[in-house]
Order: structure tokens, then sequence, then C-alpha cells
């Protein structure tokens, strides 16, 4: 039986850690959280999830709706348990974190323990999602797109020069994970 860390909480403890705000209500200029800040992708269920660090990405609109989307390995334990649970969060931390947040892009959570060696504790959101307690902003995604782009697709040498370089073998091919936001947390102070 896995012995991970995880809250117990029902959904009253967890709006007292976290309250949910709109997506126009974030504070955070999103270049900066993007570009300059480690976060984390979450998939999978209470009895079952993986995380990975991210890097790259954005936030808009798609289809009218809020939207995230990031750029994941074909390879990755993570994006298969999107695939499977159409659903994930992506978390971001302050940088007292940085080195937990490191640790789970060091090693796939199909082959590891990580989900019981990091120090941070997972927290199931009132939606089932999961993330973690020591996050100070959470989005919750519901997974609307996942794309492979095609280097012809690209318009400027640099871009098709950057894709011919990250896909030097198959298991370096990068999916472009699109999500709806249907809702964000923020940590209460």
């Amino acid at each position: 039986m896995e012995t991970i860390k995880r809250m117990n909480v029902e959904e009253n403890d967890f709006k007292q850690l976290f309250w949910q705000i709109s997506p126009k209500e974030i504070s955070d200029n999103m270049f900066t959280l993007v570009m300059d800040n480690f976060y984390v992708i979450t998939a999978g269920n209470e009895a079952h999830y993986n995380s990975m660090i991210g890097s790259g990405g954005g936030f808009g609109l798609l289809f009218r709706k809020p939207a995230s989307w990031c750029v994941i390995r074909t390879d990755r334990y993570t994006l298969e348990l999107i695939q499977k649970e159409q659903t994930y969060t992506i978390a971001y931390f302050s940088d007292r974190y940085k080195e937990q947040l490191l640790f789970l892009g060091s090693q796939s959570g199909r082959d590891s323990r990580k989900m019981e060696e990091v120090e941070l504790t997972g927290i199931q959101t009132p939606s089932g999602n999961m993330s973690f307690k020591e996050a100070r902003l959470i989005f919750e995604c519901k997974l609307t797109q996942i794309t492979t782009p095609d280097p012809d697709d690209f318009c400027t040498q640099e871009a098709r020069d950057y894709i011919a370089d990250a896909y030097q073998k198959a298991s370096d091919y990068r999916k472009y994970v699109f999500g709806e936001v249907t809702h964000v947390w923020i940590k209460q102070e």
C-alpha cells in the first residue's frame, strides 16, 4: 500500500487553506509567472497521482474560456495520467520550495516512488484534482486538446531550428497540452 503524504481534508478544510478567485483576479504578471517561476503539473486521483516540473507554456483564452497550455515530453508519465483523467492542476510555489520542485523533475513517477519521497503534502481540491498544500496558486484544468507540433508549421527559422534540435529522437517529442481553466485557488495568508 502506498504511503504517500497527503492531507485528508474535507472541502471546507481545503477552503480554509485556499480561496477561489476568478482568472481575472490573478494579480501576478502572467509573463513573469511563466518565465521566472517553477511550476508543477499534477494529474491522477487521490489513490494515485504524479507530478512533474513544468517550463514554458502560458495562459489566455481558447474557445472563449480561460485556458492554459504547456509543453510536455511524450514519454512523461504525468502526460499519461492527464490523458486518462482528462484533468490536471498547475501549481506555483514560493522560491523556498525550489529544491522540492526540482526533485519532482529529476525522475519519472512511473519508475520511482518520488511522490512518497518529495517533501510536499498532497491535497485534493473540492473537485477531486490533486495538488499540494504548500502551493501559493493552483489552476485546475480540464483537458481540451493534446497536439504534436509539426516542424513545417513553424514560420521563423529560430522556431524551426528549436524544434529540429528538440526532436532529435522520438522520446524527445513534445505534446502541446491545452486545458480549460475551471478553478483558480490562491493560498490564504
